[in-house]
């Protein structure tokens, strides 16, 4: 690949090996979170080696932040692209990813063979479910605050999806009538925007007094869950669903992976779904990685692998294949326009899986209180370490008052 100047700024030729184990080791240190991921890969890259100008990063970064996936993963992807071809992207993408899958994936054994058993990690985990529903609170919050921005059709058709969800409306319908009508909002044809909006308000009138049971409109939430165990070619487009409709954050798959094993395969609880996010906030990786544990769950070690495929998949191709393709195609209005108009669907999909889960995992007033005090924590600070902290303590609380 040849270098690309831009006065000072230099991509570099790398060999696969060093491309390989310099996002290794972007891997082993991506502690924090994303914001913290995405600025350490902007520090060494940008600020300390120029390999491009940070104008270009914030570029990629913002269609990046339109696409599906976790961020600094695709960025890692980005940058592989950049210093060795297509081969160089999946080897930068995978040494970024490789530490925690190979983390959850112990612990996910570990959890398994050990975990459910113990009286102690029973404690553990029952102290750390609540703190972790804090999470998801304040992540529908933070991601809601950045796709809405106050503006009403955002709100409005947030709240509708939020109202779908809760009504058992398959989660795919509500992103495609979200992406629509902001769409339509957005090219002017507010005519047509509120047309379609009264139609999609008549439907959920009509499914709430059970008038509308048409095939597939209801979701796993009223559907009779399955008690089998998965097999791996349903993990694996379980997950790679669930990786295309990652909009705003790992945050947003939440609700899909709930969706397809807590409330339609019925191969996990909500506690342990909680479990597995709990476990994947102590990890240096992507929060998405707690897929890993939610195919362990389903199917052992091939449905860990397999799950890890489908939502790492579209992060990797996109850039492999049709980043340059993408990165116009988010220029166009319409397209953008509906892409946040999916976002802010996945808000209101967010915030009604989170008032389930608070209402089936945080019974007790101890309970309330580890919540309470978790989403205190939450709101007020923004160190990198806030979410290992509060998930470790919670973790202690329940050793020492839970068991």
């Amino acid at each position: 690949m040849t270098d690309l100047s831009v006065n000072n700024y230099n991509i570099p030729r790398e060999s696969y090996i060093r491309i390989f184990l310099r996002f290794l080791k972007f891997g082993l240190l991506a502690w924090g979170g994303p914001v913290a991921q995405i600025a350490m890969i902007r520090q060494e890259l940008v600020e300390d080696e120029k390999w491009i100008p940070p104008e270009r990063f914030n570029r990629a970064l913002a269609v990046y932040q339109v696409l599906p996936g976790p961020e600094a993963h695709e960025l890692c992807v980005y940058f592989g692209m950049l210093a060795g071809g297509r081969i160089g992207a999946f080897l930068a993408g995978l040494g970024f990813m490789l530490p925690g899958f190979a983390l959850m994936f112990l612990l996910s054994w570990f959890y398994v063979t050990v975990g459910i058993s113990s009286p102690l990690f029973q404690a553990v985990f029952l102290g750390m479910q609540p703190a972790v529903a804090a999470l998801v609170v304040r992540a529908a919050h933070r991601i809601g605050g950045h796709a809405l921005h106050d503006h009403r059709w955002l709100w409005g058709i947030a709240l509708g999806a939020a109202l779908a969800q809760l009504l058992g409306v398959n989660f795919l319908i509500i992103l495609l009538a979200a992406g629509i009508i902001y769409a339509l909002w957005e090219i002017k044809l507010t005519k047509a925007a509120f047309g379609v909006s009264a139609l999609f308000a008549v439907g959920l009138a009509l499914t709430a007094f059970g008038v509308l049971p048409l095939p597939g409109l209801q979701s796993g939430i009223t559907a009779q869950a399955s008690t089998g165990s998965p097999s791996v070619m349903q993990l694996l487009f379980y997950g790679l669903r669930a990786g295309l409709l990652t909009f705003g954050g790992a945050y947003t798959v939440i609700p899909f992976l709930q969706h397809d094993a807590v409330n339609v395969g019925g191969w996990m609880t909500n506690a342990q779904f909680l479990d597995g996010i709990a476990l994947s906030g102590l990890l240096p990786a992507p929060l998405i990685i707690f897929s890993t544990f939610v195919g362990y769950i389903g199917a052992g070690a091939w449905g860990a692998i397999a799950m890890t495929l489908g939502i790492f998949a579209p992060a990797f191709l996109f850039t492999m294949v049709g980043h340059d393709y993408l990165e116009r195609l988010v220029e166009k209005k319409s397209a953008h326009a509906f892409l946040d108009g999916v976002t802010s669907g996945v808000v209101g999909l967010i915030g009604a899986t989170a008032l389930g889960i608070l209402n089936q995992t945080i019974i007790g007033i101890q309970a309330w209180a580890i919540f309470a005090l978790a989403l205190v924590i939450l709101f007020r600070s923004s160190a990198k370490w806030t979410v290992v902290a509060i998930v470790l303590g919670a973790g202690l609380y329940g050793i020492l008052f839970l068991q």
